[in-house]
């Protein structure tokens, strides 16, 4: 992406799946928001419609995958997959191969991604970890059966490498970036066919954009304002999912739990995940925003939180040190991180109405997480969690009469009525408010 930037492409990143940490380096790397395509949590439909929207406006587009080419939600079929996303957007695939201390059989292994799925159309490989000219040549010749061209070979290289911890890689946001991806794109402009790849990207044919769309022909008026917590420790956000939001009536007002003492005046509050336990004694220390947290829900202003700000509305966060910090105090409950990842696509059911879902609707979503939370006290869960933890045997959800807090990640263009139901509530607080003050 940097490389093909550095020829004053734009260039539009997409990543396939639920990440939120890829998509931040995405965006560093190319200066245009990266957009998740999901085709589990997604409808086909909006898989094209988020993909031709954002795309429009590109000279490239570049898809990085997840996991391998035909992992998704389970081993019997291709949903959730790179290569379920391939085939829907036809968009050609670009195979990349370690292919350290192997060589026959890596031409052995294109042979069986070609074969694997005939609808998956294999454009090109590229070969990381290359150990020379001799092994190059080598490459070459153990792929030539399989038809694919070679497009790029990169040399193994210990420099080029990308800090991680507990979820992944570390996001842009918290980390200067700067030097590793020109590192990289000076290792792409050396040893990949830029050419190449932009003469199979050329070949892909329009994308057509069935409807209804989620994202109405105009958007619509601003009838409420939504104070959205975005600074290191809540940035696991989708960014279709924001601007669906704003195109269907809302105003975003960023605030930093983090940093700042008061909380802007808005209608309602968004929680995204993150890191809130990488960050839990500074969060601990602004006594005050925690304070104003408080006031806000005593007074019936809607709060959605999701994952790592369902974990700042608790009591309190053990992090991996043991230590102990006090949290908001919204939920009957103390998180103490964990060594066991979650990881699960899940499907969820209201078992009443919510912030979100009405009683009996259901939206697909993914946990993420490594920690664990205990409950304190009695909670009423109004979410069933199918294939998933959840927070307590199978069930998610904190669930108020204006709040809904969940282990689980959800994509508004999953279920548009979602966005709906919330700036709605949102709408009727904000009304209730201005009764009371002029009466």
């Amino acid at each position: 992406m940097r490389a093909l930037r550095r020829r004053s492409l734009a260039v539009q990143p997409f990543k396939v799946g639920p990440d939120f940490i890829d998509p931040t380096l995405h965006t560093a790397a190319t200066s245009r928001p990266s957009r998740n395509l999901d085709s589990w949590l997604l409808p086909r439909s909006t898989v094209l419609e988020l993909f031709a929207r954002a795309a429009e406006t590109a000279d490239v587009a570049v898809i990085e995958g997840v996991m391998g080419l035909y992992d998704g939600h389970n081993g019997r079929g291709d949903e959730g997959s790179t290569a379920e996303v391939a085939k829907i957007l036809g968009a050609p695939v670009i195979l990349v191969i370690d292919v350290s201390g192997t060589v026959r059989s890596a031409g052995a292994m294109v042979m069986g991604f070609v074969g694997f799925d005939p609808q998956v159309r294999l454009a090109g490989v590229i070969a990381c970890r290359v150990g020379g000219e001799r092994h190059l040549q080598a490459l070459r010749e153990a792929l030539a059966p399989s038809g694919v061209p070679l497009l790029g070979a990169l040399p193994w290289d210990d420099q080029l490498h990308l800090p991680d911890r507990h979820l992944g890689l570390i996001p842009a946001g918290e980390h200067d970036y700067t030097a590793s991806l020109e590192a990289l794109a000076d290792a792409v402009e050396r040893h990949v066919d830029l050419e190449g790849l932009l003469r199979v990207a050329r070949q892909v044919p329009p994308v057509v954009v069935p409807g209804p769309m989620c994202f109405p022909p105009i958007p619509a008026p601003s009838q409420v304002t939504i104070g959205i917590a975005r600074d290191d420790a809540f940035c696991f956000y989708y960014q279709d999912a924001l601007e669906l939001l704003e195109w269907r009536g809302a105003q975003l007002v960023p605030f930093s739990p983090i940093r700042d003492r008061a909380l802007p005046s808005v209608d309602g509050l968004y929680f995204g995940g993150g890191f809130p336990e990488v960050h839990a004694q500074v969060l601990s220390e602004n006594a005050a925003m925690r304070a104003q947290l408080q006031a806000a829900a005593a007074a019936g202003m809607p709060i959605y939180a999701e994952c790592g700000g369902m974990m700042y509305l608790t009591e309190r966060l053990v992090d991996t040190d043991g230590r102990s910090h006090k949290m908001v105090g919204l939920l009957p409950a103390t998180v103490t991180m964990g060594r066991r990842l979650v990881l699960n696509y899940v499907a969820l059911e209201a078992l009443e109405d919510t912030l979100l879902l009405r009683n009996g609707e259901t939206v697909r979503g993914h946990e993420f997480h490594y920690s664990d939370l205990t409950l304190t006290g009695p909670a009423r869960l109004a979410l069933a969690s199918v294939e998933g933890k959840g927070i307590e045997d199978g069930r998610d959800g904190f669930v108020t009469p204006t709040l809904l807090a969940t282990y689980s990640h959800v994509h508004f263009a999953s279920h548009p009525p979602m966005v709906d139901r919330f700036i709605e509530i949102c709408r009727r607080y904000k009304d209730q408010r201005r009764v009371a003050i002029q009466s």
